[in-house]
Parts: structure tokens; sequence; C-alpha cells
């Protein structure tokens, strides 16, 4: 049997997905235990109308941090998960989905809403003044910095994973970017029967 390099890499590969999952998952239940995960918080949604950590409450809850700018991870997650709830119809009718901005400075109420509107009718985008969307993103533990281009702009580097929340806001788990269609479902239906 002849096994080649791109097999071996392969498989490395998926191990260490496999590995920084777990390990994402370990640290955020690690950290949250049976109170609401994050920190209150007053923030404007995609229509300019005022939210707070209430619209994490009552329902499950999956939540992204990206940004509208992103070339790539943002509109790919945005785009499965809204694919993933359609697969789950009725069985996830009463999750909430959330997209929040770790680019407040270009992420406005408007931009977040033709961004949004144009993947799915199931996510609302969240943005705000930046003072206070960093401290969101501090209270949720995610990784967020920007990063200057060769050429005068920015990108943004951030966690791609989608935090998971109970209907008291109690951390539940987190899908991984490129996680495995099947499992990512499965953890929505397990969400939204928490």
């Amino acid at each position: 049997m002849k096994i080649n390099a791109y097999s071996i890499l392969a498989g490395l590969l998926a191990i260490m997905a496999l590995g920084v999952g777990w390990l994402t998952f370990e640290w955020y239940r690690g950290t949250s235990g049976e109170e609401p995960y994050g920190a209150a918080f007053s923030l404007i949604d995609q229509r300019g109308e005022p939210i707070t950590e209430a619209a994490f409450r009552g329902q499950p809850t999956a939540v992204f941090f990206g940004f509208t700018h992103c070339p790539e991870v943002c509109p790919t997650t945005l785009f499965e998960l809204d694919g993933w709830l359609e697969t789950l119809g009725d069985e996830g009718k009463d999750i909430n989905a959330f997209f929040v901005s770790v680019d407040p400075e270009r992420d406005t109420p408007e931009i977040m809403d033709g961004y949004v509107s144009n993947v799915s009718d199931r996510i609302t985008g969240i943005t705000g003044d930046s003072e206070k969307m960093a401290a969101m993103i501090k209270a949720f533990r995610i990784f967020a910095r920007r990063v200057e281009l060769d050429d005068g702009g920015y990108t943004m580097d951030h966690t791609a994973s989608v935090i998971l929340l109970d209907p008291e806001g109690v951390f539940h788990g987190t899908i991984s970017y490129g996680e495995n269609p099947d499992t990512a479902v499965e953890k929505l239906r397990r969400l939204a029967k928490s």
C-alpha cells in the first residue's frame, strides 16, 4: 500500500482542526459556568434599533463575530449558518442568530443591513459605538485585532467560531469555522432542544 504525502498532510490538518475546535470548546466552557455568557451591552441592530443582552435570552442563540469587509470567513460562515438553520426547519425555528461587528468604524447599521440581508433574513446584525463594541467583544472573550495593510487600508483578525448560548444565555458550545456541516446541524439541533 502506497501512502502519498498529500494524504499524510490532509490527515495531519484534520487532526489539527479537531484539536483546535476541542480546545476552543473547552476554553469557552471553562470560562462560562452556569452564569450568562458575556456581559450587559447596549448597542444597535442593523435597522438602527436599540439592542441589549436581552436579545440573547429567552431563546437559544447563535452568535458570530465578524466584519463586512471580511473576504472569506465571514460571508462563508453567515451563508453556512443560514443554511444550517434552513436544514433544521421547524426544529430550529426558535434559534436566534446574530452577526456582531468587530469593525464598527466601517460597519454602520446601513452597511450591516445590506450585508446581512443579502445572506439571510434569520440573522440580525449588531454594531454600535466603537468603545461599546470593544467592551462587548472583550466580555465575550473574542479575539479581534486591526491589521494595517500596505495599501493604507486595514483588515481584521478575529475569532472565527459561532458561539452557542442556551435560552438563559449560558454557554452551550461552539461551531468552528470549517466544521463538518452535519456536525454543525447536530449542534444546532441540540441547542434548539436546550
